[in-house]
């Protein structure tokens, strides 16, 4: 009980952080005064550039003091790892910081001069490193770096409304990776080049598995 009401606190507290968050974005993202002189910005406005500074300063060093600590954990295993993943999600690094980036680089597209009075930036650029340590534990991180061309199959899959068990489909699959499937306990097998699923079969063959 103690640890779902601790959930929940924590839960409501990151989501009035997420909300504190978008706010000052809004009050950053260009409406009217679009076309306004460039390089001169209102007191007001500067005074929510400096605000998102400390905002992301505060947050960047939170995250910084969790990175390394979660990456020598993630570094024991590749269970540790998913656990770990599964923990920093729910943390302010996957909550906020995502969303954090991709507004701060949407502002920086909208009005880059007012971004770097911000100042903003750096300070989410001394992430990188801990990112990039902590993303290098990633189980099959080496296969994704190296097969950059399968990204539009799978790009494609998640337009075409297909289902979730669709989506994790590849356009290409390597001999390699149905090897490390059919260890975790999939079943695939190859006819005529093609790859297919026979695992919901297996189960109800009367058949042997050496046999299929």
């Amino acid at each position: 009980v103690d640890h779902e009401h601790c959930s929940k606190e924590r839960s409501a507290s990151l989501d009035l952080l997420l909300r504190f968050q978008r706010l000052l974005i809004s009050k950053l993202y260009p409406g009217d005064c679009v076309g306004q002189v460039p390089n001169t910005y209102s007191p007001d406005l500067l005074g929510v550039g400096s605000l998102l500074k400390k905002y992301t300063a505060l947050l960047c060093t939170h995250i910084g003091d969790i990175l390394p600590v979660a990456t020598s954990i993630a570094s024991t295993s590749h269970r540790h790892f998913a656990e770990v993943s599964r923990v920093v999600d729910g943390d302010l690094t996957g909550i906020l910081l995502p969303e954090l980036v991709v507004s701060v680089v949407l502002l920086l597209s909208k009005n880059a001069g007012l971004m770097q009075e911000a100042g903003a930036i750096p300070l989410l650029a001394g992430l990188l490193e801990h990112l990039d340590r902590f993303n290098h534990l990633a189980p099959g991180k080496e296969r994704d770096d190296n097969e950059d061309l399968a990204w539009p199959g799978i790009m494609g899959s998640f337009f075409t409304g297909q289902s979730c068990r669709n989506n994790e489909e590849v356009t290409l699959i390597r001999k390699a990776d149905l090897e490390n499937h059919n260890k975790d306990g999939g079943f695939w097998t190859v006819i005529d080049g093609k790859v297919y699923d026979i695992k919901d079969f297996q189960t109800q063959s009367l058949t042997g598995s050496s046999i299929l």
